[in-house]
């Protein structure tokens, strides 16, 4: 198998660094540039000077998917063992000491698993693989690697056609303020409690019939049920859908992932399944329910769908505001090894919306980049007509008296502000709910807005 140019460079980096006295070095590719066919070349390259090399993945799963690239990468299995990091902390004493440890997804090194096999052999040769290198705790990895070494970037991958070109929706379902935190993301109880709300499953088939219908997709859900409630939501719908989580059996999910394949299944509902290194079939679409203060959890799967096809543009569909906390895939992303937060505070990350095409984008831009809409001329939207309900219901002086979700069906500025004051709520409650709703707000409260978003 012969390296890309840009991948065959990463390599001879790695190898100079090594020559110059390095012996522990985190190597960082962007998502999707290759990173399982690198470490075949250099573990071929290593068994083949007669090294033994010690491959480490965090997930059962992987295994079988690293052993087929390295067979046609050529490693000689006799010198290299492939293994979960859980199997060889429990079995130090059995392993064979090894002359180089790869360590896959490398941003999970600071665990004490990973630490305890580390400190077992430190005369081994270090090298570490990841897209994100950091841990959402800790920050960067310096305490595991001394020298980070850096490839081609995800805007790169691409401009030069080696990754699919996205759009990307962010369309809320579900409001995580006040979700409490524990172990560095949000407390999977209550996200349970929150993501299982029955309309939720049905505004995600609605929406994804609207922005991306009868195309391939993959679903990333927060919890069994939930999934399974979707993929039932989209059965009902007359859209084929199935779900899978880490307890479907090897047989079934191999059959599932073959019938999507093969379209014989359109929707592919998940739960942490098709994550961090896991190969999955080629698809169009991605939906994000699972809410994560993750950066790596929301690159692996907001770019699932971004697999390069010559006329494809990837879409994903963002439904519990991740974009707000991460960012986009290809953001420009500036990484380090020292050891200190590294991410930035909910809500930081400024996004705009198009409410001509309804896609997200950067705060910057004043033209939308897909449809080309000024987004100074919103205010010509301004003047639409009030909906006959809200002015009937306004004259009769009831409109303060309809419940909480009646804002729901408000289609104006206008309305949603007459409903605010019949509410006695506070105005920026009136940009918050027009934001959600995907309403156009006037330019003349852009300063508002600055403060506010």
């Amino acid at each position: 198998m012969k390296l890309r140019p840009y991948q065959d460079d990463l390599v001879n980096k790695i190898r100079d660094s090594i020559k110059s006295g390095s012996k522990s070095i985190c190597a960082v590719l962007g998502c999707g540039g290759g990173k399982s066919v690198i470490q075949g070349k250099i573990s071929s390259s290593a068994t083949l000077k007669g090294n033994r090399v010690l491959f480490l993945v965090h997930r059962k799963e992987l295994c079988e998917q690293i052993e087929g690239t390295f067979a046609i990468c050529g490693v000689n299995f006799e010198l290299c063992d492939i293994s979960m990091v859980q199997t060889v902390s429990r079995r130090l004493d059995k392993i064979e000491k090894p002359d180089i440890i790869i360590t896959d997804e490398c941003h999970h090194s600071l665990a004490k698993t990973y630490i305890k096999i580390y400190e077992k052999f430190p005369e081994a040769l270090r090298l570490g693989f990841t897209a994100t290198p950091v841990r959402d705790k800790e920050g960067g990895l310096g305490t595991i690697y001394e020298t980070m070494i850096t490839g081609v970037k995800t805007e790169w991958l691409i401009s030069n056609s080696f990754l699919s070109p996205y759009k990307y929706y962010s369309i809320k379902l579900a409001e995580t303020k006040g979700l409490k935190t524990k172990m560095g993301d949000f407390d999977k109880k209550q996200v349970a409690l929150l993501m299982e709300k029955s309309q939720i499953f049905g505004d995600t088939v609605d929406n994804w019939l609207k922005i991306s219908p009868n195309t391939k997709t993959i679903v990333y859900c927060s919890t069994v049920e939930a999934s399974k409630k979707t993929a039932e939501a989209f059965n009902k719908a007359n859209i084929s859908a199935a779900h899978l989580d880490g307890e479907t059996p090897k047989a079934k999910r191999k059959n599932t992932i073959d019938d999507f394949r093969q379209g014989k299944i359109d929707v592919l509902v998940n739960v942490d399944l098709f994550g961090e290194g896991f190969d999955v079939p080629d698809c169009e679409t991605v939906v994000l329910l699972r809410p994560t203060k993750s950066l790596t959890i929301h690159i692996q799967q907001s770019m699932r769908s971004m697999r390069y096809k010559e006329g494809k543009t990837a879409v994903i569909i963002d439904h519990v505001g991740n974009v707000y906390r991460h960012g986009f895939p290809d953001d420009e992303r500036e990484w380090s090894l020292k050891s200190k937060k590294a991410t930035r505070k909910e809500n930081e990350i400024k996004i705009r919306d198009c409410i001509k095409c309804f896609t997200t984008f950067s705060f910057n831009h004043r033209v939308c980049p897909f449809c080309g809409y000024e987004i100074l001329n919103e205010s010509r939207y301004e003047k639409e007509m009030i909906d006959y309900e809200l002015e009937e219901l306004d004259r009769k002086g009831m409109l303060s008296k309809q419940n909480y979700a009646f804002y729901e069906k408000l289609k104006t500025f206008e309305q949603v502000k007459k409903f605010q004051k019949s509410k006695g709520y506070k105005f920026s409650w009136c940009l918050h709910k027009c934001k959600e709703l995907r309403i156009s707000i006037p330019n003349k409260y852009d300063y508002r807005l600055e403060n506010f978003m």
